[in-house]
């Protein structure tokens, strides 16, 4: 059962970002410090992608645990409350996320997923980045 009011509740809902989240701006931040240039949610690519390294024809896409469901993952809980809501919430992020990677596949993107918990190690994080990005591991 929920503790806060269905008032407070929405309040708090509507104060959850959709761009510029701390996520984001870890990846961003890291990517510009090893001299990558990127733009931010192209609107012509499918899911708007929230980085796209053109020179690279990679997108990275910053899934949030909870939102996004990674698996296995501490973050992605299931809320107690309003249980079938959810469930249909989660299965459709699940099902666009998928439908966007596949679009983006198809139209030759390398489609690069962080997860927000995988912000935490942020020199693993660099790592892998680049890595996916270019081939090259420091």
């Amino acid at each position: 059962m929920d503790l806060l009011t269905k008032e407070k509740r929405s309040w708090n809902m509507s104060r959850i970002k959709g761009k510029d989240t701390k996520p984001e701006k870890t990846v961003r931040s890291i990517l510009h410090k090893n001299g990558f240039r990127f733009r931010l949610n192209r609107k012509d690519l499918p899911g708007k992608p929230d980085i796209v390294l053109p020179k690279y024809k990679s997108v990275i896409l910053v899934h949030g645990c909870f939102w996004h469901r990674h698996p296995r993952c501490k973050f992605a809980y299931n809320p107690k409350s309003r249980v079938r809501f959810w469930q249909k919430k989660f299965r459709e992020n699940v099902e666009r996320d998928n439908l966007v990677r596949k679009k983006l596949r198809k139209e030759g993107w390398k489609v690069i997923v962080v997860w927000e918990c995988e912000i935490k190690n942020m020199e693993k994080l660099k790592n892998v980045l680049l890595k996916k990005i270019n081939g090259v591991c420091l």
